[in-house]
């Protein structure tokens, strides 16, 4: 992450002609939220003096109570490279601030951060390499999205027959410059379906990427005449976007996650982790997979993880532990979806992995067979649970959490759940379109 002072942050604004600054933050949901002020508001908004409207945002404040305050953040400050002929546009994420001063319990960054320094004063800080999935489509003639590719590739395929190819390359050009080091890209197992992969930091800047990540796709897409999704299921019987999300624990400067005299060269940090992680696998994916299509994704024979189980190799567990060891010892989860709040998501895995710490929570044998051949009887008798199979499951298994309780605070907690649920009936109410086809003219 970069470290910059405010005063850095006005020279810098000053050198590059900056006319514009946009302040970010994101609401309940991670949806990207922008105030725009000009350059002559910047010390106003480096010494926290701007307001804004909250009871506007989702998940935030009632209307009687409307006035946060935005603090920016001076280590995020970046300069857009896209031309604007009015002068550079740059960038500040923001913290969420009440009126008395203290930080607002809603705002999903505060969440993070919280978890963060429940992880330090254990010793620990969290780092992260996210691998995030996206769709590449076609717009039509009055540029609305559809979910048409001429993309026939597969993956790793060198040259996808379409734009697709071209727009990944500027997308990557375009994260460089926003200081991103990328460190492989390529075509997804899906036609339109791509990956890039930036390097692993801590848990915050990570968080703060993935939303500028999504952000940056979606815009050069468009310059592309194509429109990017991070819908997890945009297609049916093709695999879905996954956002897999590597992690580990340093303490004193090392990977407490690697022990050369472990099994398999882990610590038992490591292996209680991953006992957090799986003893809280169904609560978390409310916050993982957070949409009614994300359950879509999580299906058998899309390579997307639905049993509750870990592995040193095989790749159909929640869990897997890449090859490589040393500081490069990580445990992936590979069931989260790109749609999800980054902040929201780090929160919870940083918190069920520390409470399997904290707790000693030894994780099953770890299964090294292909569990979606497996029958129930002996995925029962290896003790192998399941992924929640639709949205409603999730958040009932969220609300009986008290350790996502915790790890969300109270505000998050049941504002999350609360616009959730009406999501699901909204759903459940609905008549699609399968069922029309399969019913209207049989009865």
């Amino acid at each position: 992450m970069n470290q910059l002072s405010k005063d850095d942050v006005r020279q810098l604004a000053k050198e590059h002609g900056v006319k514009f600054i946009r302040l970010q933050f994101t609401d309940i949901f991670g949806i990207l939220k922008n105030v725009a002020i000009t350059v002559e508001q910047l010390d106003k908004a480096l010494n926290n003096e701007l307001m804004f409207d909250g009871s506007s945002i989702e998940g935030f404040v009632r209307i009687e109570e409307s006035d946060m305050y935005l603090r920016p953040d001076p280590n995020t400050f970046v300069i857009f490279p896209w031309a604007n002929k009015e002068g550079a546009v740059a960038r500040l994420i923001c913290d969420i601030y009440n009126p008395d001063g203290t930080p607002f319990e809603g705002d999903p960054r505060y969440v993070l951060r919280r978890a963060i320094a429940d992880a330090e004063a254990l010793g620990y800080t969290m780092y992260v390499g996210p691998e995030a999935e996206f769709f590449l489509f076609h717009i039509d003639a009055e540029g609305k999205p559809t979910t048409h590719t001429h993309d026939r590739a597969g993956y790793f395929d060198l040259a996808p027959v379409d734009l697709g190819e071209e727009a990944r390359r500027d997308m990557i050009l375009t994260l460089e410059q926003l200081g991103f080091e990328i460190e492989a890209s390529h075509h997804e197992v899906a036609p339109g379906q791509h990956e890039i992969d930036f390097k692993y930091d801590d848990a915050l800047d990570i968080a703060d990427k993935i939303v500028t990540f999504r952000s940056v796709v979606r815009s050069v897409a468009q310059r592309h005449g194509l429109h990017a999704t991070f819908m997890p299921k945009p297609l049916f019987g093709v695999a879905g976007s996954g956002m897999h999300l590597n992690q580990s624990l340093v303490k004193n400067g090392k990977n407490a996650f690697f022990d050369e005299n472990g099994p398999a060269q882990l610590s038992e940090d490591c292996l209680y982790y991953i006992g957090g992680l799986l003893h809280h696998a169904r609560p978390m994916a409310a916050i993982l997979n957070p949409n009614v299509n994300s359950y879509k994704r999580l299906v058998s024979g899309y390579e997307a993880p639905v049993y509750i189980a870990w592995s040193y190799r095989n790749r159909s567990p929640l869990v897997r532990i890449p090859a490589k060891r040393g500081m490069s010892t990580r445990v992936e989860l590979r069931s989260p979806d790109p749609s999800c709040n980054p902040y929201l998501a780090l929160a919870v895995c940083l918190q069920a992995g520390l409470d399997g710490i904290k707790k000693k929570i030894a994780p099953p044998k770890p299964c090294d067979r292909n569990i979606y051949v497996m029958t129930p009887e002996e995925r029962a008798a290896a003790g192998i649970g399941s992924l929640p199979e639709d949205l409603k499951e999730a958040l009932d298994e969220l609300e009986q959490s008290e350790v996502m309780r915790k790890a969300l605070g109270e505000h998050v907690f049941r504002r999350y759940l609360d616009a959730k649920r009406i999501e699901w009936d909204r759903y459940r109410m609905q008549v699609h379109q399968w069922e029309l086809e399969e019913y209207l003219t049989k009865f």
